[in-house]
């Protein structure tokens, strides 16, 4: 069935929600547009103000904060780092450039978080971190992962918070649960620049040398503070450095964040109440929020029976004007999984949700009546097949 007379729902659809015009052209006529600006400054305030975190450095993305966190570990040959296999590449990339092996986990069919017991499983000497992912904006297994690196103090645990920003564990903001914690401002996230991240560091011994990384292997940061008459290259590092125009998009949006997060709870409990009542009937999943989270509400996703039905499901919503996505291709199973990996792991929960998962269009404006569409789109392609 087509549906092309009504406009199509895209899957994400990004907002201007307050000052970020404003602070962009304020940006650009104050004469600073490199990194490490004022905006920047109000920003990496902002959210080591929320998160608690010791430093905030801002990051032209998620994946670049990570590409920090793995020089910051100072991995060496035979160094492994344990990433899930349900996450996007990055989150195993990153510390694949850095040299180390990778050992994917399986995860957990409650939140789709890294599963504590597979954990524990990978854990041996040459373990340097965990990395992992608090999916759709909801808490992994935290209490877990704790409890399998409990006698391992030189495992760090390192949180891939792009879905989490705001989302709580036992009170605490993620992203202030590991050593260090990255964030993702990409333009599918709640809080958008186009592109743009954030290394948030929690322990006080690596600011120093976090420093040094960001700004290209050199003390700068010192030297302006004060601390050293000069400053020269002492390290290693890159341009992480996030401009400072993006800065201020990302600063606006800062300061909506309450709105924002409002909005996608809004979007996220409408598509709840409406599909709720046909999850039996249909056979099909609804997310799950542990009631010691608090979710980010970053997206809405449903568990379907099988691949054939997700696909189809897909395929139908899609004639139908409506864009529905599908997240991840298992990383233990990708080209390059299998080239970086230290050996071989079985995630057979990772296989089967990547095969049966869906996610709902989602933004911040998405009204009922679009939402009431999606619905009825997704409702009427289970029914066509059933």
């Amino acid at each position: 069935m087509s549906d092309t007379n009504r406009p199509m729902i895209p899957f994400n659809r990004p907002a201007v929600e307050g000052a970020e015009l404003e602070y962009v052209a304020e940006s650009i006529r104050s004469g600073h547009t490199s990194a490490s600006g004022t905006f920047a400054e109000r920003a990496g305030r902002l959210l080591a103000e929320e998160t608690g975190a010791v430093e905030v450095l801002l990051t032209t993305s998620c994946t670049a904060a990570l590409e920090m966190s793995a020089l910051l570990l100072d991995l060496k040959p035979g160094d492994t780092v344990i990433v899930p296999s349900y996450s996007f590449t990055t989150t195993g990339l990153a510390f694949a450039r850095a040299g180390a092996r990778l050992l994917f986990c399986d995860i957990e069919p409650r939140t789709l978080g890294a599963d504590p017991a597979h954990v524990a499983e990978l854990l041996d000497d040459s373990v340097r971190a965990v990395v992992v992912v608090h999916y759709a904006g909801v808490a992994c297994d935290l209490a877990g992962i704790r409890a399998a690196v409990a006698d391992r103090p030189d495992v760090a645990v390192i949180e891939d918070n792009a879905h989490g920003l705001f989302g709580r564990w036992q009170g605490r903001p993620l992203g202030s649960l590991g050593r260090f914690a990255t964030q993702s401002f990409h333009d599918t996230k709640n809080i958008v620049a186009g592109e743009g991240g954030a290394l948030l560091v929690n322990d006080p011994h690596d600011v120093d040398r976090a420093r040094v990384l960001y700004d290209k292997g050199t003390n700068r940061r010192a030297f302006f503070l004060g601390q050293v008459d000069k400053y020269s290259w002492i390290d290693t590092g890159s341009s992480f450095g996030l401009a400072d125009p993006l800065a201020a998009y990302l600063y606006a949006q800062l300061e909506q964040r309450e709105v924002i997060q409002a909005k996608r709870r809004l979007v996220y409990e409408r598509y709840e109440r409406a599909l709720a009542p046909y999850a039996e009937e249909y056979g099909f999943q609804l997310p799950v929020i542990p009631d010691d989270c608090e979710s980010a509400y970053h997206m809405f996703y449903l568990l379907l029976a099988d691949r054939t039905t997700r696909d189809r499901v897909l395929a139908e919503m899609r004639s139908q004007g409506v864009q529905p996505t599908f997240h991840y291709v298992p990383l233990h199973s990708s080209e390059a999984g299998r080239r970086f990996a230290a050996r071989p792991t079985e995630c057979p929960v990772t296989d089967d949700v990547s095969g049966r998962l869906i996610r709902l269009p989602f933004s911040n404006n998405l009204s009922e009546a679009e939402t009431e569409r999606v619905v009825e789109a997704f409702l009427s392609a289970l029914a066509a097949i059933l």
